[in-house]
C-alpha cells in the first residue's frame, strides 16, 4: 500500500490533489462535492474587497470533441486515458472569469464555514493589491482557513512592484502564506527568491496564460465576454509551460512548490511532481469532468507509485531535475530503433516522420527504422502508444 499523503509548510494533505481556486470551489457547497470527489485539501475561490462583475459569456472550451466509447486519446496511452463514455475533451478552455461575484463578507460568515465542515485542508485566496491583502488577510485568518493564496495575476509583468504586495500580505498574518505566480512574470527564479526571502511558504505555479483571443468562424464574434474578447488560457495545452516553471522554481528555492496547469490525469500529476511539486491543483479538468477527477487522479498516482515500486509520493518528488541538462542533449543523430516484440503494427509513427526513415507499420508488417535516414529527432518514439521505439538498442 503507497502512502498518498504529503504536507505543504506544515498542512497535511490526505492525497496531493487540491481542488484550485476558481468556478468548482465558487462556493462552500461545490467545495463540499470537492471534497466527496475525493480532493486532499481545497483552495476556495479568490476574493477581493469589492465582489466581481464577471463578463459573460465567461468560459469557452477550445478544440471540442467528443469520445464515444472507451478508448485512449492522443495517439499515446502514457499521456491520458480516457475510461468514461461520452466524456467531452478539449485542448484548453478560454475564461473570462474574475475573481468572485460572491461579496467577501458572505465568504467569512458562511461559505468557508461550510468548507470547514468537511474536514479538509482550508486555503483561502485573496487578490490583489498590498492594501487588499493587508485588510482582507487578517479577516480570512480570523475565519480559520488553514492558508491564504495570493493571486499575482493582474499586477504586471515586472515582479519588483509585487514583492510590497507579498511584503503587505506577510506583515498582516501569521497562516502560511503562498503565492500564485503567471508565467509572464520575468524572471521568475529570481522572483520565487525574493519571495522566499520575504517569508513566503509556498509557490504555486502556474497561474492561466493571456490574454488570449480565440474567434467563431460562424459568426466573427469572440468566444467569451471579456474586454477585448479576450480571455485567458488553462487546460492541458498550457501543461509543458506549467511544468516547466516549476521545475525552474524547484531548483531555486527551498519551499514547497504546487503545480497547476494541464492535469487531466495521474500522469499528468506524476509529471508536475517529478519536477519538484509538491502537490498538485486542478481547475479546468474539474470544470469539465466534474469533482470526481479529484479522487481518479489521486487513485491513478497511487497506482504508478505501486506499479513502478515507489512507496510514498516523497519518493519521486523532483526525481527529474537532476536529468535536465545545462548544454543540448547531442547535436548528432542517434538512430531510433523497434522493439519487434512490442511493435503492434498500428503504422501511427509512419506518417509523422519527414525523413521518410520509417517503414512497415501496416497489417502484419512490424515498422523498421532505416538506420541511414533517421534523424534522431524522436517524435516516432513519443508518438508509439506501446513504447516500442526508443533510442536504446534491444
Amino acid at each position: 500500500m503507497v502512502d498518498l499523503s504529503t504536507e505543504i509548510a506544515g498542512i497535511e494533505l490526505r492525497n496531493p490533489v487540491i481542488a484550485a481556486a476558481g468556478p468548482p470551489t465558487k462556493d462552500g457547497e461545490a467545495m463540499v462535492k470537492a471534497a466527496a470527489g475525493g480532493a486532499g485539501g481545497l483552495i476556495a475561490k479568490t476574493i477581493s474587497i469589492e465582489a466581481a462583475a464577471v463578463p459573460r459569456p465567461s468560459m469557452a472550451a477550445l478544440d471540442r470533441g467528443e469520445v464515444l466509447s472507451y478508448t485512449t486519446l492522443a495517439l499515446n496511452s502514457r499521456l491520458t486515458r480516457i475510461t468514461k463514455a461520452n466524456t467531452t475533451i478539449v485542448r484548453g478552455m478560454l475564461n473570462a472569469e474574475l475573481w468572485s461575484d460572491i461579496p467577501y463578507s458572505q465568504w467569512l460568515e458562511k461559505e468557508y464555514k461550510i468548507a470547514k465542515g468537511t474536514g479538509l485542508p482550508l486555503i483561502a485566496s485573496i487578490g490583489y493589491t498590498g492594501e487588499e491583502l493587508s485588510t482582507i488577510g487578517p479577516l480570512v485568518e480570523e475565519a480559520g482557513v488553514d492558508g491564504i493564496e495570493f493571486s499575482l495575476h493582474y499586477l504586471g509583468f515586472d515582479y519588483r512592484p509585487i514583492l510590497d504586495t507579498a511584503r503587505a500580505l506577510r506583515d498582516a498574518v501569521e497562516v502560511p502564506i503562498f503565492a500564485k505566480v503567471s508565467p509572464h512574470i520575468m524572471n521568475l527564479t529570481e522572483f520565487a527568491k525574493e519571495l522566499e526571502r520575504l517569508g513566503v511558504n509556498g509557490i504555486v505555479a502556474i497561474n492561466s496564460l493571456g490574454p488570449c483571443l480565440h474567434i467563431d468562424i460562424e459568426t466573427g464574434k469572440p468566444v467569451v465576454g471579456g474586454e477585448g474578447g479576450y480571455g485567458w488560457l488553462s487546460g492541458p495545452a498550457i501543461k509543458p509551460l506549467a511544468v516547466r516553471c516549476v521545475a525552474d522554481i524547484a531548483r531555486a528555492v527551498d519551499i514547497p512548490v504546487i503545480g497547476v496547469g494541464g492535469i487531466t490525469s495521474g500522469q499528468d500529476a506524476v509529471e508536475h511532481i517529478m519536477a519538484g511539486a509538491s502537490a498538485v491543483q486542478i481547475c479546468t479538468g474539474a470544470i469539465l469532468e466534474g469533482p470526481s477527477i479529484f479522487g481518479r487522479v489521486s487513485r491513478e498516482i497511487g497506482r504508478f507509485l505501486e506499479e513502478h515500486g515507489y512507496r510514498s509520493v516523497d519518493d519521486i518528488r523532483g526525481v527529474a531535475l537532476e536529468h535536465l541538462p545545462e548544454e543540448p542533449l547531442r547535436t548528432q543523430a542517434v538512430p531510433a530503433y523497434v522493439d519487434e516484440d512490442l511493435c503492434k503494427a498500428c503504422g501511427l509513427c509512419v506518417k509523422p516522420c519527414i525523413y521518410g526513415a520509417v517503414e512497415g507499420g501496416t497489417e502484419e508488417v512490424k515498422a523498421r527504422i532505416d538506420r541511414d535516414k533517421c534523424y534522431g529527432c524522436g517524435l516516432c518514439i513519443t508518438i508509439c502508444p506501446e513504447r516500442a521505439i526508443s533510442f536504446e538498442a534491444h
